[in-house]
Formats: C-alpha cells, sequence, structure tokens
C-alpha cells in the first residue's frame, strides 16, 4: 500500500447475494446500502461475489478494509447452527452462506472491520457459533418482527418497535439517549449469542437486535435496516460513522504495516 492509497478511501467490500435475476444466475447488492457507506461511512463499496467454487476469503482480506454483509430475503441454512429446517421452501442461498462463513472466521482472526445488517447480522452470529430462531412469530413470548405486507417502501421500512441499547455498550457510548424506535423486516432471528459476542440492544421481547465483539477488532452487527434513510435518525448515521470510523483506522495500520 503507498502513501497516496493510505490517503484515499478506505475499501469496503459487500458481500452479493447469488441469485436468479430473469432467466441468468447473477450477483445481487441493493443500492441502499452502498449509499449508506458512499454517504455515512466514508468508504468505497467493492462487491464480492459468493462464487460456489472459489475460497475468496484470504486473498480478498488483504485488499479490503472492512467487509459490509448486507440483509437479505434469503435466509442461512439452518445445518450451519446445528438444526433441521422447520420450511425447506424458505429462501435459501448457500453460495452465499459458505462465503459468509469463510469471510467472518478470517477477518476475525485478521482483526478487519465487520459489519452486519438483518441476514448479515444472522450471519456473523452462527459464522462465531451461535444460534437461531427460524420462526420468530412462532416462539412464545417473541413478536412478530416480520415487515407488513406491501410494496411501499416507506411503510415497509418504517418504525415499527423500540430498542434500548445496553448501558455501557459501545452504542450506548455512541448515543445521547437509550432508546430508540427502528423498522422491523426480519422473520429470523438470534437464539443463542455466540460466545465471542455481547449483546447492544434488546427488542421490546428482549430479542437480540444488536451485538458487538467482546474482545478484539471491530464487529458490529444489527437486525433492523439503519441503511434505509440512514440520515433521518441519529442513532442509524453514527452507527455507519463507527463502522467508517474502524474501517480508516485499519487502513492506517494497513499501510504502515501493522495488521
Amino acid at each position: 500500500m503507498s502513501r497516496a492509497d493510505a490517503n484515499q478511501r478506505p475499501v469496503v467490500g459487500v458481500l452479493a447475494c447469488h441469485k436468479l435475476v430473469g432467466p441468468l444466475w447473477s450477483y445481487a447488492i441493493a443500492e441502499k446500502y452502498l449509499i449508506a457507506l458512499d454517504r455515512h461511512a466514508g468508504v468505497s463499496a467493492l462487491g464480492i461475489p459468493a462464487l460456489r467454487e472459489q475460497d475468496t476469503s484470504d486473498n480478498l482480506i488483504d485488499r479490503l478494509d472492512g467487509i459490509l454483509l448486507p440483509g437479505s430475503v434469503s435466509n442461512i441454512e439452518p445445518h450451519w447452527y446445528g438444526q433441521a429446517p422447520v420450511d425447506d421452501s424458505d429462501p435459501r442461498d448457500p453460495d452465499r452462506d459458505r462465503s459468509a462463513m469463510a469471510l467472518i472466521r478470517c477477518a476475525v482472526a485478521r482483526g478487519v472491520p465487520l459489519f452486519g445488517i438483518c441476514r448479515g447480522a444472522q450471519e456473523l452470529n452462527v459464522a462465531l457459533g451461535g444460534e437461531l430462531h427460524q420462526r420468530v412469530a412462532e416462539v412464545d413470548g417473541l413478536l412478530d418482527h416480520r415487515e407488513p405486507p406491501g410494496e411501499d417502501l416507506d411503510v415497509l421500512f418504517a418504525p415499527a418497535h423500540e430498542v434500548q441499547l445496553v448501558s455501557g455498550g459501545l452504542l450506548a457510548s455512541e448515543s445521547r439517549q437509550l432508546n430508540w424506535q427502528v423498522n422491523s423486516l426480519h422473520g429470523q432471528g438470534v437464539k443463542t449469542l455466540a460466545p465471542p459476542l455481547q449483546a447492544e440492544a434488546f427488542a421490546p421481547d428482549q430479542l437480540i437486535e444488536a451485538f458487538t465483539l467482546k474482545e478484539g477488532g471491530f464487529l458490529l452487527g444489527i437486525q433492523w435496516h439503519p441503511e434505509f434513510n440512514t440520515a433521518l435518525s441519529p442513532l442509524n448515521v453514527r452507527i455507519f460513522e463507527l463502522f467508517g470510523d474502524a474501517c480508516r483506522h485499519y487502513a492506517r495500520r494497513r499501510y504502515a504495516g501493522t495488521v
């Protein structure tokens, strides 16, 4: 990495979904994630295809200053956390599963900043040894966290419930208040938090809504969608700023040869 490179924006890899677009298998990333990274994290995004026959982790890690794992309509195949599927008709993306697990484990070992949103947060938890509820709405005592039916984005991503930040946690220390309204568009959620992780926020039903790494580099999992209309929420803006700051710090260390 040259001195000129060190003054450029950090490069963040964004894991793409592998899905059919018309008749062709394609790699896709919703633009809302890329816009939020550009405007609020101040980083440059680079798409990572979930190639079926390629282990992308080690080669890519050397070239990245951070990784974003975005949300998706697909669910992680439950064999990754030791469960059988409750419904084989659920949308799946096994190629993304394999790529995410390899990238996460490699990034954590190397201290590369990680940010997971919705499915991405669930990937972080599963890769590090946690479990998921396959049907949050069917668990006694838990709310239905799925989005309302319809196509209007402002309705789908409207505030749905409150989250309470954990006092003393990263998000609480960076926020002027502990209670925030967030959207909710997920059918699955954290059942058992992975041992290396700690909770940062809870929904009213005590479902974990955010978490970080107890020790080591920057890792943040967010169950809601802070990338949609980010500027409307100071908390969501700060979440992207924190990730961008972590990527810049890592880039400086990479330039200095200390990572």
